[in-house]
């Protein structure tokens, strides 16, 4: 049986600055210090760097889902979120991450070997597997983390 790593979206596959960097600057200055709450956002964003690739790496040794969290006070949110991934992944039942995304405000109710998330919050700090803290020292982008489980 394949261990079970789960994968955060904002700033681990997704890089939310891409989605603030097209938003007009009127939609910029109004929405400042709360972006997620920008209708649409979420669909406007670029994967990270060869985030797309190492998932579908590790898709071979494990078994992938996309763990995350979707803003509260936008709907959009959680629409675009499945959208992104089937943009970058595919929507067909054969797709790496058909099926596979999970939204939640408590990650630590997933059970899972790895979390792969750039941040403690939201239940990550008490996932009951490792949880491997992107864009740190010990795992600052996507190459550091294969390297580590593959």
């Amino acid at each position: 049986m394949k261990k079970i790593v789960y994968i955060d979206m904002d700033n681990v596959l997704v890089d939310f600055a891409s989605g603030i960097a097209k938003l007009d600057q009127k939609t910029q200055i109004e929405y400042d210090g709360h972006y997620d709450d920008v209708e649409g956002i979420f669909g406007l964003m670029d994967p990270m760097p060869n985030a797309i690739e190492a998932v579908h790496k590790l898709a071979e040794k494990y078994d992938i889902y996309v763990l995350s969290t979707a803003t509260w006070y936008n709907s959009s949110c959680w629409t675009d979120k499945i959208e992104w991934i089937q943009k970058y992944f595919g929507l067909e039942s054969d797709s790496v991450l058909y099926k596979r995304l999970i939204l939640s405000h408590h990650k630590n109710l997933n059970m899972g070997d790895y979390l792969i998330d750039d941040r403690l919050r939201n239940g990550a700090d008490k996932f009951t597997g490792e949880h491997i803290h992107f864009g740190t020292d010990k795992f600052p982008n996507w190459q550091s983390v294969l390297d580590y489980l593959l």
